[in-house]
This record gives C-alpha cells, sequence and structure tokens, in this order.
C-alpha cells in the first residue's frame, strides 16, 4: 500500500482520541484555557456527566473574531511566544484541544475581549454551521454538546453518565485547587456540586476541595533547594483514608498524576501510618521549566523531571520535616458515635417516703437483713444508698500536683482500666493511650540511638531458641548483620530455628518468641519492597512496639506525667509507629454539651 495523506478530518478525529478520551478531557482543556485566560471567576455546567452538554463561562480576555478563527485551526496557540516549548509557562500549548473537540461534537464559542465587541463561532463535526456577533459580557463561554454523537465506536466505551460525571468533577477539583486565585463554581444536572470562592489561602482551598477537617488536622509543607520550591497541605498522620485518591501533585501550578508521588508518600509516612491507610496530601513544586519536561504526554497529565531523585527526597524530606515539627500534636475532633453512647440516666419517680441520697450519706454503715417490716424500695436500693463508695487506688503527695496549664498535654488524674492515662489540660481533658504512646518514644528512642554509637544490647542469660518454619527462617538469616545494629543478637540454629544471644537494653523484659516472630512476618510482607533505610525503619519500630509499656500495667503518678512530659517533646508523638493516635482531647465544651449545659 502507497503513503498518502490523511485528510483533515480524520487527521482531526486521530487527535482527538489522543486528546478527548472522554468528556472530563474536553473539560480539563477548556477550562485550562480560561486559566491561562487570567480568568478571576470560572462557571462550568454539565448535563448527563458532560455526555450531553458542557459549558464554561469566564471573564478572562476574551478573542476577536480573527483570533476565535485561528484557536479552531490545528496547532494554533497563543500561548508559545517562541520556539522554544521547553520555556511553556502556561497550562495549554499544544493547539489541538479546540479543533480536536470541535471534530467530534457541536462546538460553540462566544466571546467577547474587553473594549470589544462579542462574536460567535458554531462547528458541528468540523463544519461551521454558525458565524456572528454575540452578546455577552468580557469573556468567553464555550459549549460542547453531544460529544461522540455521530462517533457511537468512541461513545459505546465511555462509562455511564454517573461515572463520567465524577471524573468532570475530579478534574474541576484538581485544577481549582491549583489555583486558589480563581473562583470556581460547577453544576451538573442544575444542581451546584462544587463552589469555592476567589482569592482563598492555599490551605483553605485544599481543605474545602477534600475534607473540611483537614483545616485543623494538617501541617504546613515548605521547602527550598537547589532553585525548587515546595510547598502544600499533609494531613497529620491520624488524619488519613481508606483509600489514596486525595493525593495531590502540582508542577507549575500543572495538575499531573505520577507514581514518584506515591512512593515518596509511602517513604514520608512509613513510621507513622499504617500501610493500608493513606493520607490527604496536597504537594505543589515550582522550578524552572527547563528542570522539567511537561510535553511527554498529549493530555499533558504526566511530566518528565530532569532529577526524579532529588524531587523524591525533596517530597521526603519536606513532609517528615513537616511531620516532626507538628510534634505531639494527633486528630482532636470527639468521634460522633463516641459520644453518642453518653445517655443521661433517665430520672424514676422517688418514692414517698424513700431517703434522698444526700440524706443517706451521713448514715454510717450498718449492715442489715432484709426484714418483712422494710419497704420494698428500701430492700432494693440499699445497696446503692448505704454501702461505702468505692475506693480508687490512691497515693501520698509528696509534693503539690503541678497545674495542668503549664504543659499541653496536662497533668496526670488517674489511670484508666490499666490502659488509658487520664489527664486534666487548661482546655480539656485529655486521655493518652499508654502502649501506644510509650511505643513511639521508644522508636525515637532507638532511631536516636542509631545516629549516635548505637543500640546497646544486652546479652540473655541463657539463649533463647525460637522455633520457626524455615522459609522465615531464611528470611531472616541474612538480615542477621542489620539487626545487630539494633542491639538484636541472632544466629540460625538449625533448619527451623533462630538463636537469640541479646536483645537491646532498651527493650527491658521483651517477648523474645513474639519479636522475632513479628520480624519475620514483615520482612515477608515488605523485604522486597523496601529500601535498606526503611527496612531499618520497620526493623525500629516492630521492636519498639515489643518494648513499650503494654496495656494493663499499673503506673504510678510520677511515671505517667513522666510520659506525658517526654510525648510534649518528642517528634511524632501523636501517633503510634501504625498511625493510630497516642492521645485525644475532650475539650470543656465536649464536656460540656454530655451534660446539656451547651
Amino acid at each position: 500500500m502507497s503513503i498518502r495523506r490523511l485528510p483533515e478530518h480524520l487527521v482531526n478525529r486521530i487527535a482527538a482520541g489522543e486528546v478527548v478520551e472522554r468528556p472530563a478531557s474536553a473539560l480539563k482543556e477548556i477550562v485550562e484555557n480560561s486559566v491561562d485566560a487570567g480568568a478571576t471567576r470560572i462557571a462550568i455546567r454539565i448535563a448527563n456527566g458532560g455526555l450531553d452538554r458542557i459549558e464554561v463561562s469566564d471573564d478572562g480576555c476574551g478573542m476577536d473574531p480573527a483570533d476565535m478563527a485561528l484557536a479552531l485551526e490545528r496547532h494554533a496557540t497563543s500561548k508559545l511566544p517562541d520556539d522554544a516549548i521547553e520555556q511553556v509557562a502556561t497550562l495549554g500549548f499544544r493547539g489541538e484541544a479546540l479543533p480536536s473537540i470541535a471534530s467530534v461534537a457541536r462546538l460553540s464559542i462566544d466571546s467577547r475581549p474587553r473594549g470589544g465587541e462579542g462574536w460567535n463561532r458554531t462547528i458541528d463535526n468540523g463544519v461551521i454551521v454558525d458565524e456572528g456577533p454575540a452578546a455577552l459580557p468580557p469573556g468567553t463561554r464555550v459549549t460542547v454538546e453531544q460529544l461522540f454523537a455521530r462517533v457511537p465506536a468512541r461513545r459505546k466505551f465511555l462509562r455511564s453518565p454517573k461515572s463520567e460525571y465524577a471524573a468532570c468533577l475530579d478534574v474541576i477539583r484538581r485544577l481549582a485547587m491549583a489555583h486558589p486565585g480563581i473562583a470556581f463554581s460547577l453544576e451538573h444536572d442544575g444542581r451546584r456540586s462544587l463552589s469555592v470562592q476567589g482569592n482563598e489561602a492555599r490551605e483553605e482551598r485544599v481543605a474545602a476541595l477534600t475534607d473540611r477537617a483537614l483545616a485543623d488536622n494538617h501541617v504546613i509543607v515548605s521547602l527550598e533547594r537547589e532553585g525548587v520550591r515546595l510547598s502544600g497541605v499533609a494531613s497529620l498522620p491520624t488524619y488519613h483514608r481508606g483509600v489514596g485518591d486525595h493525593q495531590f501533585l502540582f508542577v507549575n501550578g500543572r495538575p499531573v498524576r505520577d507514581r514518584l508521588l506515591i512512593g515518596a508518600l509511602r517513604g514520608a509516612y512509613a513510621d507513622v501510618l499504617a500501610r493500608d491507610r493513606h493520607p490527604i496530601v496536597a504537594l505543589f513544586l515550582d522550578m524552572p521549566p527547563l528542570e522539567v519536561d511537561v510535553n511527554v504526554h498529549p493530555a499533558k497529565t504526566e511530566v518528565r523531571f530532569r532529577d526524579p531523585a532529588m524531587i523524591r527526597g525533596m517530597i521526603v524530606s519536606g513532609l517528615r520535616r513537616a511531620l516532626d515539627e507538628a510534634g505531639f500534636r494527633s486528630v482532636q475532633r470527639a468521634d460522633p458515635a463516641a459520644l453518642g453512647a453518653w445517655r443521661a440516666e433517665p430520672v424514676s419517680p422517688t418514692p414517698i417516703g424513700a431517703m434522698p441520697i444526700f440524706e443517706a450519706a451521713a448514715v454510717p454503715y450498718q449492715p442489715m437483713a432484709p426484714s418483712s417490716h422494710v419497704p420494698s424500695y428500701m430492700s432494693d436500693r440499699r445497696t446503692s444508698f448505704l454501702t461505702p463508695p468505692p475506693q480508687a487506688r490512691g497515693e501520698p503527695a509528696a509534693a503539690p500536683p503541678p497545674e495542668g496549664n503549664s504543659f499541653p498535654l496536662g497533668v496526670a488524674r488517674g489511670q484508666v482500666a490499666r490502659t488509658y492515662i487520664v489527664a486534666e489540660a487548661e482546655d480539656g481533658l485529655v486521655i493518652v493511650d499508654q502502649h501506644a504512646a510509650h511505643e513511639r518514644l521508644t522508636l525515637e528512642r532507638m532511631r536516636r540511638a542509631m545516629e549516635g554509637q548505637g543500640v546497646q544490647s544486652q546479652a540473655l542469660l541463657l539463649p533463647e531458641v525460637v522455633e520457626l518454619d524455615e522459609v522465615a527462617c531464611d528470611r531472616l538469616e541474612p538480615r542477621a548483620a542489620e539487626l545487630k545494629e539494633f542491639g538484636l543478637d541472632i544466629e540460625r540454629f538449625g533448619p527451623s530455628a533462630i538463636l537469640v544471644r541479646a536483645m537491646p537494653a532498651m527493650l527491658g523484659q521483651s517477648d523474645v518468641q513474639g519479636l522475632i516472630a513479628d520480624l519475620a512476618d514483615d520482612l515477608a510482607a515488605y523485604d522486597s519492597a523496601l529500601s535498606l533505610k526503611e527496612r531499618l525503619d520497620l526493623v525500629a519500630a516492630t521492636m519498639a512496639c515489643h518494648g513499650s509499656v503494654r496495656a494493663g500495667r499499673v503506673l504510678s503518678v510520677a511515671e505517667m506525667n513522666a510520659l506525658l512530659r517526654e510525648m510534649e517533646v518528642t517528634p511524632r508523638s501523636g501517633q503510634c509507629n501504625h498511625g493510630r493516635p497516642t492521645w485525644v482531647k475532650l475539650g470543656h465544651g465536649d464536656i460540656e454539651k454530655l451534660f446539656g449545659r451547651k
């Protein structure tokens, strides 16, 4: 078959196949044009998931009739002032979007520049069907109707209207997040589904587009290195989701999807978040155009970094620094389900002649056998009225207790269920999970020891043999040298056993059998997928868990306060090594609600 030139309409449809995959793709291209036009307000209306209609109105610079005609030609653009495509600073620049959309749908453009007259041009599947004056305020309105209606082979591969609407919403959410200075609104089938005002702070815009509660449970990321600036918002480790759909990366204001972000997030949150949970993150990279190639994908959703290792390192370092600066912060929100479990005790009528409780308190306790002349209500209530109050554990005070307003986590007032420390702070009641908190403190101590002289080991009086299956022993044996850096001295003891000669001194009386079994399981799950640094962090976290104060241990008041004070000065002590919160606060307002005072 000889080589031939393709006709113009077929070239446009091929380009449409690359650029316009679905309604969300067309919407993205049109809204990006509005952003590049300097719009401060962008209103979007879509019908039937964008399959029937997409309308985008803006107050940008607008176009005159000549510019409008050029905009509908292939490879015509106002966004490249010269041939230096590597220096592009706008979102769109290929000049294929509008003619590609017009080749597979009915496209109508109404535009008016400031100080000029409005003009309209309508193209129906590649053919101009109408052109003339139009009445509208300065700006541009683009309408796309019946996308792929005459290309049934493409239309049948589209998803349901609900799925297409979800994709459109995701596109607008990302663009609105990247440009907090622009007001966006989105209507679907006449119902307003997104609305954000212009000139918002970045963290406010991210919270408005993801989860309002993020406004109180985030850290600010800020780092600059070698001309590259990283900024953004990241959730506290204790504020997370079951899926990673709220993780956003923007490069020079362009929303992109990059696997580098996923790996960097895993590295940054490795020891503060369970692996089946995902943080909410919006990160913004600003760098010289020569350091990134934005022309590697027709839809411009992917980029290629000149130095990807440096970018990944920046993301990990920036997030870790922000999380470290958060200190002992944790998610502070009263769980509605937990608060809903509190119920006011129903008040029952007091029988005539019943002893009021304040009178019973003054009556010395005297055991009384039930008799026929004792009223039944007295017999039934004798235990609650006349038995002595329960005796809680108490300690003689060697010194006056400190004031709660002197410390962020308050002062220990007691222990509940031998698991939770109850402390009084200036602004509420703090409840600390003693095991989770001590687990984090132990891990941070172990890390500091590793950065210094190493973790001190303590030889066991009698080496302990841990029996495992042969595969588990095969995983542990090659890691013996790494484990020894943590003070854990092991060696192979036959085909299906490990001999433990020494344990880390800071772990105290740990469960040797459980520790070795857990290490083998962790290495089985993650060893091949982790770098050496991540493997060492994993080992440290597993050891810290086994060497921490267990739930069920009775602590003295001094021990409780010592734990609280160390938490206040330890980075990331607001969450344990698995991402669970180590403490929660019940504010005075929450307590007042429980008692009907608010």
